[in-house]
């Protein structure tokens, strides 16, 4: 396509625009400006420049083309044999949804008119003439979440059952291969599962209350209502659920966990389940762990060059204990996992010891604890020192005689790495001094320990510049002077980060290097305060201040940091 054409296009779009709109000459030649050294749509960047409304955008490109342009499709009732064939994901990316169909033609809405992409490939798989209409894309979205939503989940059909159906429970159940004569209950589920998937969830909450039934996402750590299904079919759904998990469907008084394989379009994706009985029926949280995910490396988690450096020193000793600290769901086994994967496999015999074995990794042994058959943390790691082990992960240390058989470990000439449960890295010293090791062993054998938490990132999309006034840092936490001169973002939201403003997580974190001055104070018993005291005035970052430098580069909200941070 020849270069200038856009150039063309834009100017009669500018043409129109000054003549329809409120926009002055000034502000389309300074847009034009910017086009031309950045590039990018002229719509776009009048909106970002707040010059004009997305509305107006469309109303002059409607006027441009001679398309109408509607501010609601209310009016349409689209029938669900109209996007059969059409992939949800495909409507989404152009913004694309066909709303009408005659003998002759297809009414397709559009926010892009001037993309023309999709037309050909409208045209061919209706095999009639496509005709379109401008819409905003909050309303192509909503109209695509609506007929998507009918075509799914199929809540209208779903009757109460408690029906068994058999089957591998070896190997992965395909939701693509699930078809029309599946009983409804199936389909529902499936599609549950597999809007999680889509979406990015790590759980899913089936919550039953007194007369309804609410289904959650957490997704980048946080909880979002999904869909409110009448309480009615709380049966059929758990039902269906525990039978995929292999649990015992008439037992609705104890606590049950399990876990269903799924494959989606050849992602394998393993499920554990939990169900507790509460007031108003049985409460279902499934995590989901996608088995086909590669091990990142530790430049991708977000920590920073220093950090790396310190790091890599840490995991290349031959003996020691290196923990990673944090809460539930902060990334620690994601972070154990990428320390793994940086160590020679081939030249030294790497175990692993972990509750459950989320990522397996060639050349390690790793084994799962089983409290059935008393296989926990510690008897695998007694059992591992028997097996000439040069490095041992151990999935978390809970108790006195996991951490005595740890300590001893790394005393004898293996390199230790595990997770453990507390707020900030110094806390861990007098964690492990409280579960009963003697304070110069905790000094001798410790090498180093990293407190981490998961923090959303800014969807690139979306996310706009925003000046915060010196009351509102301050109700945070901050100084006024924090982020002088300094560009900070907040989350807006669009439809490639379903509406949040965030879109995937990196690491905030504080790396605790025990150097001989710490090993002392260790020695000695102090407190907490002191040894943070000790590490800070040694160059150690904080949590805290490590989220303040991800909102200076802009890859994050002040609002994120004080959320995951606000407990520290």
């Amino acid at each position: 396509m020849n270069d200038k054409q856009p150039r063309i296009l834009n100017n009669r779009l500018g043409s129109i625009l000054l003549e329809h709109t409120r926009l002055t000459e000034e502000q389309l030649a300074e847009v034009l400006e910017i086009q031309q050294e950045k590039g990018g749509k002229l719509g776009e960047i009048l909106i970002q420049k707040s010059y004009l409304t997305h509305e107006e955008v469309l109303k002059a490109l409607s006027h441009q083309m001679g398309i109408p342009y509607l501010d609601s499709l209310a009016k349409y009732e689209v029938p669900t044999s109209l996007v059969s064939n059409l992939p949800i994901s495909y409507a989404k990316q152009y913004e694309i949804v066909p709303v009408e169909e005659t003998e002759t033609y297809v009414t397709v809405a559009v926010s892009d008119p001037l993309n023309h992409a999709p037309v050909d490939d409208l045209r061919l798989m209706y095999g009639k003439n496509i005709r379109f209409v401008i819409a905003p894309p909050a309303e192509i979205q909503d109209t695509i979440n609506g007929v998507y939503e009918r075509s799914t989940t199929i809540i209208s059909e779903v009757e109460d059952e408690d029906e068994e159906v058999q089957y591998d429970l070896d190997e992965p159940l395909d939701l693509l291969e699930a078809s029309e004569e599946d009983a409804p209950v199936i389909r529902l589920v499936n599609n549950i599962l597999f809007r999680a998937v889509k979406d990015r969830a790590s759980d899913i909450h089936i919550e039953p209350f007194e007369k309804l039934l609410n289904i959650r996402f957490r997704v980048d750590g946080v909880l979002s209502d999904i869909l409110k299904p009448p309480k009615r079919y709380l049966s059929g759904l758990v039902s269906r659920i525990k039978v995929m998990a292999n649990l015992n469907i008439a037992e609705k008084r104890l606590p049950q966990d399990g876990r269903i394989k799924i494959r989606i379009g050849g992602k394998e994706v393993d499920i554990r389940v939990s169900t507790v009985p509460v007031s108003y029926g049985e409460r279902i949280v499934m995590r989901l762990a996608d088995k086909s995910s590669t091990i990142l490396q530790l430049e991708k988690l977000g920590f920073n060059e220093a950090s790396l450096e310190k790091i890599n020193g840490l995991i290349a000793n031959h003996h020691g204990i290196i923990l990673v600290t944090g809460p539930t769901g902060s990334g620690k086994s994601t972070t154990l996992y990428s320390c793994l994967a940086r160590l020679d496999a081939k030249t030294k015999n790497i175990l692993t010891v972990e509750d459950p074995v989320e990522i397996n990794i060639s050349g390690i042994g790793q084994v799962q604890v089983n409290a059935k058959i008393d296989l926990t943390f510690a008897t695998a790691l007694r059992a591992f020192l028997r097996q000439d082990p040069d490095i041992v992960m151990v999935g978390e240390i809970r108790d006195k005689e996991t951490a005595e058989i740890a300590i001893h470990a790394s005393l004898t000439g293996h390199l230790v790495l595990s997770t453990l449960h507390t707020n900030d890295a110094p806390g861990a010293i007098p964690r492990f001094i409280d579960m009963g090791v003697e304070p110069f062993l905790v000094a001798s054998s410790m090498l180093g320990v990293m407190a981490q938490r998961l923090i959303r990132k800014l969807c690139p999309h979306c996310r706009e510049p925003h000046v915060y006034d010196e009351s509102t840092l301050r109700q945070y936490g901050f100084e006024p002077g924090t982020f002088s001169g300094k560009t900070i973002y907040r989350a807006a939201g669009c439809d490639q980060c379903l509406q949040s403003g965030y879109m995937g997580r990196t690491v905030i974190h504080e790396l605790f290097v025990i150097s001989d001055e710490i090993r002392q104070l260790i020695i000695q018993n102090v407190d907490t305060g002191r040894l943070k005291k000790q590490a800070s005035d040694e160059g150690m970052v904080s949590i805290r201040d490590d989220g303040i430098e991800k909102v200076i580069n802009g890859d994050t909200t002040i609002e994120e940091v004080v959320r995951v941070t606000q407990e520290d």
